[in-house]
Order: C-alpha cells, then sequence, then structure tokens
C-alpha cells in the first residue's frame, strides 16, 4: 500500500529504524558479552518479532500474557522471563511451564509458588531470582515511574533480606532507571555493590533491568560495553539488560487528520482523529509533549499573544515566523490535549500531522474510551518502493465491543 492510501490515526512502524537500532544492541552483546533482552511492556508488536529475534536474546514480561505472547511468537530456543510484584497460583502454573527465567519481588510469594517452580529448576528448566530495591533513586521529574521511591513496593530492601539466599534462587534483579543514560546505571551498581556484596558473590547472574537509552544518539554505548565487561570479570556473572524503549526508539510514528479547528481566548485549538488519552497515554500520565514533525521552537517563552481569537505569529530562532497551535482530541475529557506547538503555518482541516516516536508505550497502552477507534497498526518495510506500506492491523466496532459485556 502507498502512503497517501493509509487511514488516520495509524501507528506506522519503520522497519529500517528498528532494524538499526537491533543492530547497536547486538553489538552491545557482541562485544560486552551479555544478554539483552526486549521488555515487552513498550513494544509487544509481534509481527516484528521474527526481525527482532534475529538481534536478541529473549524477552521480558511483566504478566503471563506477555510471557504467552513471547512463547508463541518470539521463537524457540530463545529465552523468556517474567517478573511480577506477585503471582496467582494458577497462572505460575503456566509461567512455569513456558518461562526460562522468573523472578519473584518477595521471599514469601518465592515460597508460596515453591512447590510448583521447585521441580522446574531441578530439572534445569527454569532459572529463579529476586528483585531487590537498592533504594538508590536517579530519578529526576519521573516520580510515578521511580521504583525506588518512599512506599515502593517494588523490589526486596536490604533489611528484608535473609543473611543467606532461599534455596534455588540463582539470580538477582534490579530495575531503576526511566529513559537514562549510562552513569545513573553505574551508580546504581556501585551501590548494589556497597550494599549486597555477599549476595553477588553467590549468584551466578544479574539483570540490570531497563530504562537504559543505549539507541538514543548521545548514550555511551562504549562506556556500557566496558562496564558490563567489569561486572562479569569482578563478580562473574552472566549479565543482563531488558531495555522496553531503546528497542523501538524513534522507530514508530502515529499519523492524525485534522478535523476542526476552534477559535479560543488564547490560540487556535485542532480537533484531531487522534487523542492523547485513548492513543498516548504517557502523553498525559508522564506527562510529555510528543514530537511532531514540521513543528519549530520559538526564540523565547514570550509570545505575542491576544486576548482575542485571531491568528498572530511568533518569531522563531530562525527568524521565521511562527504560529502557536493547540493540539487536541474529539473525546470529551477536557485534558486531552497533546501539547502545544509551533508552526510556520496553521494547518487546515483536513490535513494530515504526524507525531515522532510513536512505537513505544503506545499500541500496548491505548484504550476505546468513549468509544474511540484504535488506530490501524502499520509497517513500513525497509524499501525504496512508493507501496512499502503494509497493514498489519485494522480495528472496527468489534473490538471496541468485545471488550465490554
Amino acid at each position: 500500500m502507498k502512503y497517501n492510501e493509509l487511514r488516520t490515526p495509524s501507528y506506522i512502524i519503520q522497519e529500517g529504524k528498528l532494524r538499526e537500532n537491533l543492530e547497536t544492541l547486538h553489538n552491545v552483546e557482541e562485544k560486552a558479552g551479555c544478554k539483552i533482552l526486549l521488555a515487552q511492556k513498550a513494544f509487544s508488536m509481534y509481527k516484528t518479532y521474527p526481525l527482532i529475534s534475529k538481534y536478541l536474546s529473549g524477552t521480558t514480561a511483566s504478566g503471563i500474557y506477555e510471557a504467552r505472547l513471547s512463547h508463541e511468537e518470539f521463537g524457540e530456543n530463545k529465552e523468556n522471563h517474567v517478573f511480577e510484584p506477585a503471582y496467582k497460583s494458577n497462572e505460575m502454573k503456566v509461567l512455569a511451564d513456558i518461562c526460562s527465567h522468573i523472578y519473584f519481588n518477595s521471599i514469601s510469594q518465592l515460597e508460596c509458588h515453591r512447590k510448583i517452580w521447585e521441580p522446574k529448576v531441578s530439572k534445569g528448566l527454569v532459572k529463579i531470582a529476586l528483585r531487590i530495591n537498592p533504594e538508590f533513586s536517579t530519578q529526576e521529574g519521573h516520580e510515578i515511574y521511580d521504583p525506588c521511591s518512599t512506599g515502593s513496593r517494588l523490589g526486596i530492601r536490604k533489611c528484608n533480606l535473609p543473611k543467606t539466599l532461599p534455596s534455588g534462587v540463582t539470580g538477582l534483579h534490579f530495575h531503576t532507571l526511566c529513559e537514562q543514560g549510562l552513569q545513573p546505571l553505574i551508580d546504581t551498581f556501585r551501590s548494589v555493590e556497597d550494599n549486597f556484596p555477599e549476595y553477588l558473590e553467590t549468584v551466578s547472574w544479574i539483570n540490570l533491568g531497563g530504562g537504559h537509552h543505549i539507541t538514543k544518539k548521545d548514550y555511551d554505548v562504549n562506556g556500557l560495553i566496558d562496564f558490563i565487561k567489569e561486572i562479569k570479570a569482578k563478580w562473574n556473572l552472566e549479565v543482563y539488560l531488558e531495555p522496553g524503549e531503546a528497542i523501538a526508539l524513534d522507530a514508530g510514528t502515529l499519523i492524525t487528520t485534522v478535523l476542526d479547528i476552534v477559535d479560543t481566548e488564547d490560540m487556535p485549538t485542532l480537533i484531531l482523529d487522534a487523542s492523547a488519552a485513548c492513543h498516548m497515554p504517557d502523553v498525559i500520565e508522564m506527562p510529555y509533549t510528543p514530537p511532531l514533525f514540521g513543528a519549530l521552537e520559538e526564540e523565547s517563552e514570550e509570545s505575542d499573544e491576544s486576548e482575542e481569537s485571531d491568528v498572530k505569529p511568533n518569531e522563531g530562532k530562525s527568524g521565521v515566523k511562527l504560529y502557536k497551535v493547540r493540539l487536541a482530541s474529539r473525546t470529551c475529557l477536557a485534558g486531552d490535549v497533546i501539547g502545544i506547538y509551533c508552526l510556520p503555518e496553521v494547518p487546515s482541516v483536513g490535513d494530515i500531522l504526524t507525531f515522532g516516536d510513536m512505537a513505544i508505550y503506545s499500541m500496548v497502552k491505548n484504550n476505546t474510551f468513549n468509544g474511540m477507534a484504535l488506530p490501524d497498526i502499520v509497517l513500513e518495510h525497509d524499501s525504496d518502493l512508493e507501496d512499502r506500506f503494509e497493514i498489519v492491523k485494522q480495528f472496527d466496532y468489534l473490538d471496541f465491543k468485545m471488550r465490554l459485556s
């Protein structure tokens, strides 16, 4: 299919950029001698699993359905890791059959399910780890994603660990980062070394979690490789990383159509067929403003705004006249606003806008609030052909209805 034949809204995943990210990650695996896993909570487009599995060692799941998806779609002889703060017994029976590594969030959970996982361990089919809480926070502005915040339920604090790890436990896990570079990882691991050395000496593997922006342009990839080598040499550990965003960073867009323009007291508000609340929930949850293709920056925060609804331009950094517009949705939620942008001209009804970095935490979190239709899922193949766009999934009324009763 050609680009101009696509419907809106649509998520478009770029195969070429995805492969570029994967090559970077595989390079880390090869040079550092570690294993990198896809954190499915960020990106679960299983149409791309055959590609991803060529480069990565396996996946991590945050629940039984993600674990099943990996088991069914990621390929044979690939590792399938799972962590949940607490497991149901009936689900643990399934997980013990399909997962290679199971992580527990507490000693009580470990012992509660011992009768299920221990026979698998004795046969060499499953490895067991405990998630620890380093109590070392590196987050700034993302408290909702900080597992080391006060009152956190995620990970076992040092004071709650026995002097000797329970039988069957061969690994440790911590996950404390969010969209961060190398130094926060180094600082966190130094804290783990200082506070958990007796446990590092007894386990054979460690998972350093996710939140590593390894495929971001300014990430110190060579520094990461050296650091992993240091961990392996000092502690004789097999090392895992489980990034989510890094796999599909900047590998997807969301296209949307302008349906109407509402004049407000401060600036024009464009009503789109895409929604922050429904199609990009992190925009409201985090919050953040997603990149918009064609948007420019102002010279300063000051703007030539008027109390009237007339559109007045401001000066951009390049001297180009810019117009401030608010992009919002057609849901009933007053706060369903994607962001305020500066554009060289005000879009017209019917124009198509493109948001960037929409592969991650989008399809896995979207919803049908207000009966909003879910965006199509499109794969843009790594080709120069006009018809390089493949419709992977289109949703309709039945997808909305089947979730209800």
